[in-house]
């Protein structure tokens, strides 16, 4: 049945139309070095559909904090139509929700990664990793909730594929976009000052393993509480977090704009 999976899923990639999404990204440079003066830049970059995936972290059924919750209810709902494009138009969705694989044990989405044999991932890259713009040490919630586990699952709104992948672990992920023959991943989810950046599927390993990334800036949320510095709002939080990942980890994109390149 792993074979089978295998088969299927590098069938479905290997089918897909070759074509280019042509995407509009931004990021930020630091023209005078050390001056902490940092310019926003945007710039056009092609991504071939049959080498780029889409990685959704931790979107879950449910968050220890309320407010983190409702707005993954918002985001899921936002997020659900544009996954089903960009699975019509060939690309690889690979759905992460860390710690609910058990969940998923007998999926098929599932049983297609752990199929997979692992591949050896270059040595990391040394990059700097300066400090966030936001303090989230007391965990970042804005309402009044303290952390348990509150989630089993990927959230209901977001349809998972038998030609998609499930997998929480970087490795299975590195192994799986080298198996398909992907080379760029999109990740889109929660939260994108902890899971999105730190996650061994997420934005610091896979760009250390010489991985191209994007974040759908508009696709995610920070866990910031509005109380703690930089004492701004919970919006502004999450933008300074986002650009913050421009500045030293990878470029951006509105989910608009890969919705009109993904096309009908």
């Amino acid at each position: 049945m792993r074979k089978y999976g295998l088969a299927a899923l590098l069938a479905c990639v290997a089918a897909a139309p070759a074509a280019d999404l042509r995407l509009p990204l931004r990021s930020r440079v630091e023209p005078f070095k050390g001056s902490g003066v940092w310019r926003e830049v945007r710039f056009e970059q092609s991504f071939p559909v049959k080498e780029t995936a889409i990685l959704i972290c931790d979107m879950w059924d449910k968050h220890w904090c309320q407010g983190a919750s409702a707005r993954v209810e918002v985001l899921a709902r936002k997020m659900a139509p544009l996954i089903e494009r960009a699975r019509k138009r060939g690309l690889l969705i690979i759905h992460a929700p860390s710690d609910t694989m058990a969940f998923y044990k007998e999926h098929p989405a599932r049983e297609r990664v752990l199929a997979i044999a692992k591949a050896e991932p270059p040595a990391l890259l040394v990059l700097p990793d300066p400090r966030l713009p936001i303090d989230d040490s007391d965990g970042g919630c804005d309402t009044p909730e303290k952390s348990y586990k509150a989630w089993t699952r990927q959230h209901a709104a977001i349809r998972i594929d038998e030609r998609d992948a499930i997998s929480d672990n970087g490795l299975e992920v590195y192994s799986l976009m080298r198996q398909a023959g992907v080379r760029n991943l999109f990740i889109m989810g929660v939260h994108t000052n902890m899971c999105v950046l730190n996650r061994t599927f997420a934005i610091k390993r896979m760009t250390r393993w010489g991985v191209p990334c994007v974040l759908v800036r508009d696709l995610t949320d920070a866990m910031y509480d509005p109380q703690d510095p930089p004492h701004v709002s919970h919006e502004r939080g999450t933008e300074l977090v986002v650009e913050h990942i421009e500045k030293h980890w990878c470029p951006t994109v509105l989910s608009a704009d890969l919705m009109r390149a993904l096309g009908r």
